[in-house]
């Protein structure tokens, strides 16, 4: 007999959470308590256990996202056709989403099961149910309808695909969205091959940036730092973040305090210093062989005279290459500068419906890639 519980809140999951066989620290209940402790106050999470014979065997992160115009788009245009044009995308996609998934962080990080224990079609025809609970839930107690249900960020290669029934029986889309930028860190031993590596172009470019950002100081920043200066961490934050034309979330101010009292070394914070002021910082998640880059920030008058990104970008790639991991995860904004490095491009796909019978599918596609643009950009071969 297969059956799901749904738990709202991670101290009430049971212990075999953490007992199943999942390579994925973003499924591990260290990182889900840092992220319900500091979740955007637009988002909550829900955490869905799937069963066989009383055995758990397979778990799904589930978030309930309210999308209202404020949310959606931070920054206003003086184009009256783009103004409606936000009015009309805002109009058909606020209100209650269910993601399957973290919302926070680009890639599939929502579901894991066992396949030894649980076919793909069992798990997912039980997670059905659970999405339809959590319909039923949010309608009965808040009195609010789900308008769209998300299943977010898989590769090309992901087994999900192959269950095309399921996905055509609860008429969720196949949308395609923006590249995952991957690093393979793995390819050099040092960071002196990785520079060796560089064409002459790339390798002036490189030298270029240090050069214009020798005045930076970069420190590891600890808890004890991330609690007392929150403010301004997140002032930083705040000003990459507003910056994008779409977003569906501002972080709670003690965001990256509380990721790294829960994950500890396994979450870095690493400040950026400029005649001992904090002017930007970049974060990591060191996910088993993937170091997972996250949120940054910057003051945005400094960033182009030192190149503070492009730095934070190489910063991130020696740490990958130092700490030996497999591969580093740059996410899918700014992918030309990135692939400037060294990452490459990995398509994605997530699935969507619109509960609403009355808004077409073919609408909602449309709307998914206005808010979330397959961008023509120039991919870099930065190598010899």
């Amino acid at each position: 007999m297969i059956y799901h519980k749904i738990y709202n809140h991670v101290d009430t999951l049971p212990k075999a959470w953490d007992a199943l066989a999942i390579p994925d620290i973003f499924l591990k209940t260290d990182f889900l308590k840092g992220l319900e402790t500091s979740i955007p106050s637009n988002i909550t999470g829900y955490y869905a256990g799937i069963f066989k014979h009383d055995e758990l065997v397979g778990i799904a992160i589930v978030q309930r996202v309210e999308m209202y115009a404020d949310d959606i788009f931070r920054k206003s245009s003086s184009n009256k056709i783009k103004e409606i044009g936000k009015q009309l995308v805002s109009k058909i996609v606020k209100g209650n989403a269910l993601v399957v998934g973290n919302l926070l962080h680009t890639g599939q990080h929502g579901i894991y099961f066992n396949p030894l224990k649980i076919s793909q079609s069992e798990f997912l025809t039980e997670l059905e149910q659970v999405l339809d609970d959590l319909t039923l839930e949010i309608k009965t107690k808040f009195n609010k309808k789900i308008r769209i249900i998300v299943f977010k960020d898989y590769f090309e290669n992901d087994k999900i695909h192959e269950t095309t029934h399921f996905f055509k029986s609860n008429n969720l889309y196949k949308v395609q969205v923006q590249p995952n930028m991957v690093f393979k860190s793995e390819t050099w031993k040092t960071t002196n091959e990785y520079i060796s590596a560089f064409n002459k172009k790339y390798r002036r470019r490189f030298n270029t940036a240090r050069k214009k950002g020798i005045d930076l100081d970069y420190r590891e920043l600890d808890s004890d730092y991330l609690n007392t200066n929150s403010k301004a961490i997140f002032s930083l934050y705040e000003t990459v973040s507003d910056n994008a034309g779409v977003n569906s979330f501002k972080l709670h101010e003690n965001h990256f305090y509380q990721l790294k009292v829960h994950l500890k070394d396994h979450f870095k914070v690493f400040g950026v210093f400029l005649n001992e002021e904090l002017v930007g910082f970049y974060s990591l998640i060191l996910n088993d062989t993937v170091l997972e880059t996250y949120f940054l920030g910057y003051n945005k008058t400094l960033q182009r005279t030192y190149q503070m990104y492009l730095n934070m970008l190489f910063n991130m790639a020696f740490f990958g290459i130092e700490k030996h991991f497999k591969s580093i995860v740059y996410a899918r904004t700014a992918m030309e500068i990135k692939s400037s490095i060294g990452a490459k491009p990995h398509n994605m796909h997530i699935y969507l419906n619109h509960t609403n019978s009355f808004i077409a599918n073919t609408v909602l596609k449309c709307i998914v890639k206005y808010m979330n643009p397959i961008q023509t950009w120039e991919e870099r071969h930065p190598f010899k």
